[in-house]
């Protein structure tokens, strides 16, 4: 693989709980992460991140500010990926939705809370910032920046 691919991922908090997906088309991985995938050139970022979240989820959301950049490199295989993670909120109409896979990309999707996310494994370069405090999930961006 040559270059740098882009990717867009979705920090979604709802009553306390995180939503992650296990994103390994035809394989199975212990590994957790954000929903999210590649940007597709010619939309803009908020739209990526739309797109990939309703693909893996089935839910509406409105891209919120950036929290934070994540990269992955591995010289072996050439993979090199940059990570966006957004805010993002449930839109009003994703309200009482069910979670989906549309686009049929991911293995497993789930709403966690503090006690399910301390069992999980995680993609080396995401959500390496997310932590539970008393009020529920917060996240870390590379400056320090906690945002509830």
């Amino acid at each position: 693989m040559s270059g740098v691919r882009l990717a867009v991922r979705a920090v979604v908090l709802d009553a306390g709980r995180l939503l992650l997906v296990n994103a390994y088309p035809g394989e199975q991985s212990d590994l957790w992460c954000a929903p999210g995938g590649g940007v597709e050139a010619g939309a803009s970022l908020e739209d990526n991140l739309r797109r990939e979240v309703h693909e893996e989820t089935g839910l509406v959301v409105r891209p919120g500010r950036l929290l934070a950049v994540s990269e992955f490199h591995d010289p072996a295989s050439g993979f090199h990926q940059v990570e966006l993670f957004y805010r993002a909120r449930l839109s009003g109409a994703a309200a009482g939705t069910r979670l989906a896979d549309p686009a049929g990309v991911v293995n497993r999707l789930a709403w966690v809370d503090a006690g399910a996310m301390a069992r999980l494994r995680f993609k080396p370069d995401c959500l390496a910032r997310i932590a539970f405090g008393p009020d529920g999930p917060t996240v870390h961006d590379p400056l320090e920046v906690i945002v509830r």
